[in-house]
């Protein structure tokens, strides 16, 4: 199944996809709950129902309910407010070369356990404008990535059983803002403000049912499900970056397994693969400097248009748009020595 939320009167409606034609599943079914936060909190009790009136969908056998052009609608993100957003760093040929291109070790850790952050859920958005002020345009960056949300509530989850706790798979761009983030990493707390204005995911949610033929095993002496999607980014039209949703050496059952760790997950969390290889400029320029000391840094600007695609996932798509303002954290610090 592909499941939207759109903006209808002023609020969020979730909807089937099928055809390019949104149904919204109140409708389908009278039972359904009418927003992704009630589905998630009671996926048990809708799931069922949700998956027959999808096959009903795709046997057309519904006839009294007309679907809506989903290019007529404007897009939410498919979970328009998680409960939290947690974001991996599961690519290891994503964490190499940046690394190297820095100038140091790849880190042993790495293999040891999965790692990830919290940024800010009240951030997240869906296709369309992304709004950036001065400072994020100082080296402003896409991630190209793949994200999960949780569709029952777990805690000390193992990751033989992980799987069970996810919703569905939908394409992630960790937006960000490389020097604000490269300034506050200095005192080895972060990122903060380099990463905390936009996270966008969409245009969907894939269920995993959907997904069933792209799975493949995880990498070697891991556990959990991987799915062989390729994964690509254009930049005004032009490929900048592509990889593989099952180059993932850490599965999202790994990552939740120690998400859960003491801490009880929600339906409504996401959860984010990190960068793939090769998947924003940060690493692209650092291997292109290294390869070619003349070689030209690309970052985002003004009016670019970003689309990421994911097999199966669809095509997320947003344009960068630069706020009215002259407010810039970079002009106000403080240089003061300290006595």
């Amino acid at each position: 199944m592909k499941i939207v939320s759109y903006l209808k009167d002023g609020h969020d409606q979730l909807a089937l996809v099928h055809k390019n034609l949104l149904f919204d599943t109140d409708k389908l079914h009278p039972d359904l709950p009418s927003s992704m936060n009630m589905l998630l909190i009671y996926w048990d009790d809708n799931y069922e129902s949700l998956v027959k009136v999808n096959e009903a969908l795709i046997k057309d056998e519904i006839k009294k309910i007309q679907g809506i052009p989903m290019d007529s609608v404007t897009l939410l993100a498919p979970v328009p407010f998680p409960s939290s957003c947690r974001d991996g760093y599961a690519f290891r040929q994503h964490v190499a070369a940046a690394r190297r291109n820095r100038g140091v070790d790849m880190i042993p850790a790495f293999d040891e356990f999965p790692i990830f952050y919290f940024t800010n859920h009240h951030s997240i958005q869906g296709p369309g404008k992304i709004f950036c002020m001065p400072d994020h345009f100082q080296k402003l960056d896409f991630e190209l990535e793949v994200a999960i949300v949780i569709c029952r509530a777990g805690r000390n989850i193992r990751a033989e059983e992980a799987d069970d706790y996810i919703g569905g798979l939908m394409i992630m761009n960790d937006m960000s803002a490389r020097l604000l983030q490269m300034e506050e990493m200095q005192l080895n707390l972060g990122p903060a403000k380099g990463k905390d204005f936009s996270t966008v995911i969409g245009p969907y949610l894939v269920s995993l049912d959907e997904l069933s033929n792209f799975e493949i095993p995880p990498k070697q002496g891991h556990t959990g499900k991987s799915w062989n999607l390729k994964m690509e980014c254009t930049i005004n039209g032009k490929k900048v970056s592509e990889g593989n949703v099952g180059d993932m050496d850490w599965t999202f059952a790994e990552i939740i397994e120690r998400c859960s760790y003491g801490v009880t997950l929600q339906p409504g969390d996401v959860i984010g693969s990190g960068t793939c290889g090769t998947g924003c400029f940060l690493e692209l320029n650092g291997t292109g400097k290294l390869n070619d000391p003349a070689f030209v840094p690309q970052w985002l600007q003004a009016g670019d248009e970003i689309c990421l695609s994911i097999d199966g996932l669809g095509t997320l798509e947003n344009t960068i748009v630069k706020e009215e303002s002259d407010f810039s954290l970079l002009a106000i610090k403080k240089n003061q020595a300290v006595k």
